[in-house]
């Protein structure tokens, strides 16, 4: 039950606050080689949309060092004026280009298949203050136009 609420809490932080974006791929020659080492976070083009309201969201990421605290991957599908948030994870910080996948059943009204939107972000929790109390710091986050098919 606390990890579920880790994680919605950190879906909504995502969702207002102003973080640090990386843009281009993993693998973009575009990017900068020193911004290959950095934190990373990709969605996916196309998303899964199950007949039951099932969403399948997908993406790449890369995190570096999670020993201040547990790094989470949540992401948020945003379609018209609908907005949910389609799961969340805990990031495994080697270094390494890694794949993530989120699936959440969304009904009344669930989404319909065309262009959506998807906001990814990668989020450390360290704890802070006397008491401890996990404190929400964004290594990345990725905005995208998705096609749910």
């Amino acid at each position: 039950m606390r990890v579920r609420l880790v994680l919605a809490a950190t879906a909504l932080l995502a969702a207002a606050a102003a973080p640090l974006a990386h843009a281009g791929g993993a693998d973009d020659p575009a990017v900068d080689p020193a911004a290959r080492l950095a934190d990373f976070l990709a969605v996916d083009p196309a998303g899964l949309l199950g007949a039951d309201g099932t969403v399948t969201l997908s993406g790449t990421y890369r995190c570096l060092d999670d020993s201040a605290g547990p790094v989470l991957i949540g992401s948020t599908l945003r379609q018209q004026e609908r907005s949910a948030a389609i799961g969340g994870s805990r990031a495994v910080c080697d270094g390494l280009l890694r794949t993530w996948t989120h699936t959440a059943v969304v009904k009344d009204p669930a989404y319909q298949p065309g262009e959506a939107r998807v906001e990814g972000s990668l989020v450390q929790l360290t704890p802070t203050g006397e008491l401890g109390l996990p404190t929400p710091g964004f290594l990345a986050r990725q905005e995208s136009r998705v096609t749910l098919n």
